[in-house]
């Protein structure tokens, strides 16, 4: 079979490559090898349920090591429509493949592994072609076989139908057009990397807006009449009560999209027109970033890994709702996972599940709290505990408990900054002494938008600018000419000069010199001094550092600090 995955393998083995690569370590490959002697399963596949990489690094590798054509992403590719036509969309989803396109009376296909000979000889066979392989993420190929072969839908096209179908003499919400408008809204918001929907009732129309990168955006106008049947639908699928409109109501759902299951959270709230609704997208297959990954710099990364490597103390990353908290947990958490540790949960809700990891969810309505599952955990015989949020005096008490007693405990907790952290922990009542002893480290960040790397454009400082830069970073050499960046807007990014998010943070440690600060319970002023000679560097200096390495525009850190 003359196609190009028949290239000779490497001598070194998967694992040794992913080592090199700096993709795994040494303690996760020891664990997937483990693993791999009592299942007997490909070493990729184990290290993927893991999470110790994700299939596009591995679909990456697989191609950079045997000469086969990788693609991160599909969403911009555009296949041949005769190449289309020889594969049929039922081939394409039973196999997991998309055709690219013919030349040469070659097949060029689309795979998620370029070593499964009974796909390529399915296809030889469908097509009397010679076959040549390339590479996606299975997600990509799954999204790719939805798109590619499916006519594009029109809204205007659905909002007439379902129009029409509340023009009859009986309403049902099960009715086609009903169902096709409301799946078309959560899937056109995944789509466009949405993370909430917004369905609001207004006077006379219904406004849907769906936030992208941290920023809502009025997407369409529904008819007014819409609203209720709309409302209705998606409790439904939510498991919420629909005789119910009085009071706020929450649910969930799930959602298959090209092929994976989208988690759904979502909220009604009654105002004056209606109810509102918002849906929290939540996109499981999209596995947690590596710590590396998160949007740290590399000194604070070196201080956070230091404090992960503690064997016990309370580390808190603090920020307002939607910073990204829970997100630098898991990475944390997928950071120091190993077969050898117990790590459990407490959670509010479990948003990602992780191997290896016990993982719990507060039901208050059960009585089952934050404060009660701590206390449970603690009988578990724990090492590493991660409590959702701290919410409460009880359920500080026992997380300090719990690291004065050799455990590490990883939490989060709604302060602005990291240094006003110790005085509210000391509003909610912890001691100087055992605050002193229990306290490991914090973490503050917020989330920040990426210029689009697409319509990206540098240009030369204002002098403006350059004040901003000298208020903020008193010491950076201001005498040459100074470049930042910006996206010039392109349909990419819709035009929004955006794509993408990362992290602005400030971090420190509590070491021996702040310890006794706290234990001598000196003023606030005394001990943020003490750190900050340190050289801790703020979350405000983070993100002007951003703006001069051109990873973010200057005016979106002043939006956000």
């Amino acid at each position: 079979m003359d196609n190009n995955f028949h290239k000779e393998k490497p001598k070194k083995r998967l694992g040794e490559i992913l080592l090199e690569k700096g993709l795994i370590t040494e303690e996760q490959l020891k664990i997937a090898l483990q693993i791999q002697k009592s299942t007997k399963r490909l070493l990729g596949d184990i290290l993927i349920f893991l999470g110790f990489i994700d299939q596009g690094q591995l679909s990456s590798v697989l191609s950079s090591e045997f000469g086969v054509q990788y693609f991160d992403s599909l969403s911009n590719v555009v296949p041949d429509n005769d190449a289309l036509q020889l594969v049929p969309i039922d081939f394409a989803k039973r196999f997991k493949v998309v055709p690219l396109y013919i030349e040469n009376d070659k097949l060029t296909v689309i795979v998620e592994d370029p070593f499964n000979i009974t796909v390529i000889d399915e296809l030889k066979k469908l097509t009397n072609k010679t076959i040549i392989t390339a590479v996606a993420p299975l997600q990509e190929i799954e999204q790719a076989i939805d798109s590619w072969y499916t006519e594009k839908l029109d809204f205007d096209s659905l909002v007439e139908e379902a129009m029409s179908a509340l023009s009859g003499s009986t309403v049902e919400i099960e009715e086609p057009p009903i169902i096709k408008l409301v799946n078309y809204i959560i899937s056109t918001a995944i789509k466009n990397r949405a993370t909430d929907i917004h369905i609001e009732p207004e006077k006379n129309a219904v406004v849907i807006r769906y936030r992208v990168d941290g920023i809502l955006h009025v997407i369409d106008f529904l008819p007014k009449v819409l609203g209720k049947v709309i409302t209705t639908r998606i409790k439904i699928i939510s498991g919420i009560d629909i005789s119910e409109s009085r009071l706020p109501q929450d649910g969930r759902s799930s959602f298959i999209f090209a092929g994976r299951a989208i988690d759904l959270r979502v909220s009604t709230y009654p105002i004056d027109y209606g109810e509102n609704i918002v849906l929290r997208i939540l996109d499981k297959s999209k596995l947690l970033s590596k710590i590396e990954a998160i949007g740290f710099s590399d000194e604070q990364l070196k201080i956070f890994k230091k404090l992960l490597n503690k064997k016990y103390g309370i580390i808190l990353v603090t920020g307002p709702t939607g910073s990204g908290k829970t997100t630098t947990l898991y990475a944390a958490l997928l950071d120091i996972n190993s077969t050898m540790l117990n790590i459990m949960t407490i959670e509010d809700p479990i948003e990602y599940e992780l191997p290896f990891i016990r993982q719990s969810q507060v039901n208050e309505k059960a009585g089952f709290t934050f404060s009660k599952g701590l206390r449970s955990i603690l009988r578990q015989d724990p090492d590493i505990i991660m409590v959702g949020e701290i919410r409460d005096e009880e359920t500080l008490t026992i997380a300090t408990h719990a690291a004065l007693t050799g455990h590490l405990v990883l939490s989060t907790l709604h302060t602005n900054t990291a240094l006003a952290t110790i005085p509210r922990l000391r509003y909610m009542g912890v001691s100087p002494n055992i605050l002193a002893s229990s306290l490991a480290g914090v973490v503050a960040q917020r989330l920040i938008r990426l210029i689009c790397p697409y319509c990206k454009e540098e240009y030369i400082a204002s002098n403006d600018e350059k004040e901003i830069i000298k208020e903020y970073l008193p010491d950076f050499p201001l005498d040459n000419e100074i470049t930042l960046a910006k996206g010039k807007g392109c349909e990419k990014c819709k035009y929004t000069g955006f794509l993408g998010r990362t992290i602005i943070s400030e971090i420190f440690e509590v070491d021996r010199d702040v310890a006794k600060a706290i234990e001598k319970n000196l003023e606030d002023n005394e001990i943020n001094d003490i750190i900050n000679e340190k050289g801790f560097i703020s979350m405000s200096q983070d993100g002007i550092l951003k703006a001069l390495n051109k990873i973010t525009p200057l005016e979106e850190v002043l939006r956000v600090i």
